[in-house]
C-alpha cells in the first residue's frame, strides 16, 4: 500500500524559510513532487523532480524554493526561502508512477504553510 507522509509545515514570518519533507512507501516512483492549494483556489504544481533528476517549478517559487530527493529517491524535500503571505497554502506531496496505459497519482495529506507577521 502506497504512503505518503509529509512534515515540515507552519507559520512563518515574511522573507523566512520552511523545509518540507514527505516519506513515500509502497511502490516505485517515476516522479516526485509538491502541489499547493490556497483558500477559494484550485490546486496548483510547486515543483517536480524526475527519478532523473530534472525538476520543474513555478514560475511564481523559481529562484526561492528548491526541490531535493534523497539517494534511495523514496523522500522528496521542498526547501522555501524567502516566503511570501502568497504563498500561504496547504502542500501536497504527490508521487507518480507511470504505466504503459496510464499514469497512477498518489497524494499525501497536505501540511499547511501560512506566512504571516
Amino acid at each position: 500500500q502506497v504512503q505518503l507522509v509529509e512534515s515540515g509545515g507552519g507559520l512563518v514570518q515574511p522573507g523566512g524559510s520552511l523545509r518540507l519533507s514527505c516519506a513515500a512507501s509502497g511502490s516505485i516512483f517515476n516522479a516526485m513532487g509538491w502541489y499547493r492549494q490556497a483558500p477559494g483556489k484550485q490546486r496548483e504544481l510547486v515543483a517536480t523532480i524526475s527519478s532523473g533528476g530534472t525538476t520543474k517549478y513555478a514560475d511564481s517559487v523559481k529562484d526561492r524554493f528548491t526541490i531535493s530527493t534523497n539517494n534511495a529517491k523514496n523522500t522528496v524535500y521542498l526547501q522555501m526561502n524567502n516566503l511570501k503571505p502568497e504563498d500561504t497554502a496547504v502542500y501536497y506531496c504527490n508521487a507518480v508512477r507511470y504505466y504503459v496505459l496510464g499514469n497512477t497519482n498518489y497524494w499525501g495529506q497536505g501540511t499547511q504553510v501560512t506566512v504571516s507577521s
